[in-house]
């Protein structure tokens, strides 16, 4: 049996924790503005605050909250281009996974990167203020990197975006 996943040294492993409706809760509200006072977060859902501080601080340390961040407006940041990146290549090895993710995290208008099962081996979000800034992107990729294929996609009109996860599987 392998030991439980911990965030950091002294977290404790999330399997060892249990959620309720009340934890639920808090999730939810600090998903929708985590800026939201604690005293606020308690009244919503019945407890006093420092109970509620504590359930809040045990999901920090077992890695549930990851952190707390600000969501940016793409348009009002200058940034109202979304391309989404299909990549292919023929290499498969480890290096060559490192490399990749290195030449990712060298670039900021990447904002989301996962690996995929199927056809397409990854799929990049970019963001950028236009064309021929993605194009630069593109370019940057296409000189550090050999893939065998990119397929870009523009995306249109945003129908749905969110950050918040269900939390109805805790």
């Amino acid at each position: 049996m392998t030991e439980p996943r911990r965030r950091k040294t002294g977290s404790k492993p999330i399997e060892s924790i249990t959620f309720d409706e009340i934890d639920r809760r808090i999730l939810e509200i600090l998903q929708n503005d985590s800026d939201t006072p604690v005293q606020a977060i308690s009244d919503a859902v019945g407890l006093s605050a420092n109970p509620c501080w504590r359930r809040i601080k045990r999901m920090e340390e077992a890695g549930v909250i990851k952190k707390r961040v600000a969501l940016v407006d793409q348009a009002r940041a200058n940034v109202p281009l979304t391309v989404f990146i299909g990549v292919s290549t023929s290499h498969h090895g480890i290096d060559w996974l490192h490399k990749f993710r290195d030449l990712i995290d060298e670039i900021p208008e990447v904002v989301e990167a996962y690996r995929l099962t199927g056809t397409v081996d990854y799929i990049l979000k970019v963001v950028a203020p236009d064309i021929a800034t993605y194009d630069s992107v593109y370019k940057q990729m296409i000189r550090k990197l050999e893939f065998s294929q990119v397929n870009s996609m523009i995306s249109m009109e945003e129908l749905k975006f969110t950050t918040a996860v269900p939390t109805t599987y805790l």
